[in-house]
């Protein structure tokens, strides 16, 4: 089981965050929350992670404050702000994992996570690598020419909140920036990964788990960090 331990952001500020740890000096991934807050889903994931050979860290970006209602996860994410979440809790994040040891730090996130995960690189140099999961930002947000490391991307073809069109625009300014960037598309739905979103326990209609998509990217996704954190 992973632990919380405090997370220094650039400006000396701090907050919480869940660490799973592998072995000393392991490289490290720092993984963005669904729109949920940092519940049980999100801690398996860094227990996943951690299992694959990379410590993994997930900042508490609601601080404290969690949910399964759809309502209330979209106040809180509203009342996020993202740039300051991008560039002090997520780089504060990739900060603490290296200042902890880590040879390496990745980011990764899912559904809000992605779109944050996008905008992270942007302002993280100290990151690696960034493995985005079925969420983009508002392409006003994105500067590309200040990603610098490989990036992967997985993305639904059926999803209903980040259609490929617009997915298709995040990638081709990617592209053109001239980052190193990998796309995969699913025959799956929003959040396909996310093993809570079936059956009685499907927090939305348009999320659904799926098995065999989800382990297709989890695949990808280690092997593209094996190449890329080691």
């Amino acid at each position: 089981m992973g632990t919380l331990i405090d997370i220094t952001r650039p400006d000396g500020g701090l907050l919480k965050g869940y660490l799973a740890e592998a072995a000393p000096h392991a490289p490290a991934l720092v993984v963005i929350q669904e729109w949920w807050g940092l519940n049980a889903q999100i801690q398996s994931v860094a227990e996943r992670v951690a299992r694959a050979g990379y410590t993994a860290l997930v900042p508490d970006l609601y601080r404290g404050q969690a949910t399964v209602e759809a309502a209330e996860a979209t106040h809180l994410m509203e009342g996020l702000n993202f740039a300051d979440a991008a560039s002090q809790d997520v780089r504060g994040a990739v900060m603490t994992l290296k200042a902890r040891g880590a040879t390496k730090v990745g980011i990764t996130g899912f559904c809000m996570g992605g779109a944050l995960t996008v905008l992270s690189l942007c302002q993280t140099p100290e990151a690696d690598a960034g493995v985005i999961w079925y969420g983009a930002p508002p392409l006003e947000y994105v500067d590309p020419s200040r990603i610098k490391v490989p990036v992967m991307g997985h993305f639904a073809i059926k999803d209903a909140f980040f259609p490929l069109a617009t997915v298709e625009l995040l990638e081709d300014r990617l592209t053109h920036a001239g980052v190193r960037y990998t796309g995969h598309r699913y025959d799956a739905h929003h959040a396909f990964a996310n093993d809570t979103a079936q059956g009685a326990t499907q927090l939305l209609p348009e999320t659904v788990y799926d098995a065999r998509a989800a382990e297709t990217a989890w695949d990808r996704s280690f092997r593209f960090l094996g190449s890329t954190l080691g």
